[in-house]
C-alpha cells in the first residue's frame, strides 16, 4: 500500500521553495546546491528529495509560482466591478507593488534566472507574464481610450513595468519608503502623466551608445549605493516583461 502524503506537505513545500528563493536571490541559482537548500530548510537532503526532484524543479516552482500570483492579481482586480476606470489601475499598481513586496525573492529570481529555464518552461511562464501585461494593458486603455487611439497604450504599459520590476535594485526594504507607498508615487505618476502622454512628431534622437562594461549604480533611499548582481548572460525574459513594444 503507498505511502500518503504528510498532513503538512503543502506547507512544507512552501517553505522549501522560500528558503530556496532566498538562497537564489543572494547566491544566484548556479552558485547554490541542493545541499545549502536542505540546511537553510532544516532537512535532509534525502527529505529535501522527497518534495522536489532537483535545483531545476525548484527554479521553475519559484518563477511559475511567482508569476501565476500575478495573473491571479490581475485577473481579480479586473473582474471588480465597483472601481472606475481610473480606480482600476490604482489598485492594479497597488496590488503588484504589494505581491512585489511580499515576494522579494522570488521576484528577484525572476528577474536575474530566468535565462536558465528550458525552452518550453520559459515559454509556459512568458505567456503568464504576457497575460499580466495585456490585463493591465486593457486597463490603462479603457481608462484612457485616446491612448489606445494613438497607439500608445502598449509603450505606456511597459514603462510602468520598467518603473515597478527593477524597484528592488534600490529601494531598501527598512528605507524611508515602503512598496506600499511607492504604490501611491507610481499611481500618482501614471494619473498625471499618462494623459499629458503625445506621439512626437519629430524624429527621436540617436542614444548615446555606453560601452556596457560596468552594471549600474543606484542611489537608495538612505543614499547608500547599491550595485546590482552581474549578470553572466542576457535574461531571455524578466518579470510581466513579457512582450516588446
Amino acid at each position: 500500500m503507498a505511502r500518503g502524503r504528510a498532513a503538512n506537505y503543502d506547507d512544507q513545500r512552501e517553505m522549501i521553495l522560500e528558503r530556496a528563493a532566498a538562497l537564489f536571490a543572494r547566491r544566484g541559482y548556479s552558485a547554490t546546491t541542493m545541499n545549502q537548500v536542505a540546511e537553510a530548510a532544516g532537512l535532509s537532503k534525502a527529505t529535501l528529495y522527497h518534495y522536489y526532484r532537483d535545483k531545476y524543479a525548484l527554479l521553475v516552482q519559484i518563477a511559475e509560482g511567482h508569476v501565476s500570483r500575478l495573473v491571479a492579481m490581475t485577473d481579480d482586480v479586473l473582474a471588480r466591478d465597483d472601481l472606475s476606470a481610473e480606480a482600476r489601475v490604482r489598485e492594479l499598481v497597488a496590488r503588484i507593488l504589494r505581491e512585489y513586496a511580499h515576494a522579494q525573492h522570488a521576484h528577484r529570481v525572476l528577474t536575474d534566472d530566468v535565462r536558465f529555464l528550458q525552452a518550453q518552461d520559459c515559454d509556459r511562464i512568458l505567456n503568464l507574464q504576457r497575460h499580466v501585461t495585456a490585463g493591465f494593458a486593457r486597463a490603462i486603455a479603457a481608462w484612457r481610450p485616446e491612448q489606445q487611439e494613438a497607439g500608445l497604450v502598449k509603450p505606456v504599459t511597459m514603462l510602468l513595468f520598467g518603473m515597478v520590476n527593477w524597484m528592488f535594485t534600490w529601494l531598501k526594504p527598512d528605507g524611508a519608503l515602503s512598496y506600499e507607498d511607492m504604490a501611491g508615487i507610481v499611481a500618482d505618476m501614471m494619473v498625471g502623466g499618462v494623459p499629458a502622454v503625445r506621439r512626437s512628431a519629430a524624429p527621436a534622437a540617436d542614444a548615446p551608445s555606453g560601452t556596457g562594461a560596468t552594471p549600474a549604480i543606484h542611489k537608495t533611499l538612505n543614499g547608500d549605493t547599491t550595485v546590482p548582481r552581474r549578470r553572466n548572460a542576457p535574461a531571455v525574459a524578466t518579470s510581466t516583461e513579457g512582450d516588446k513594444a
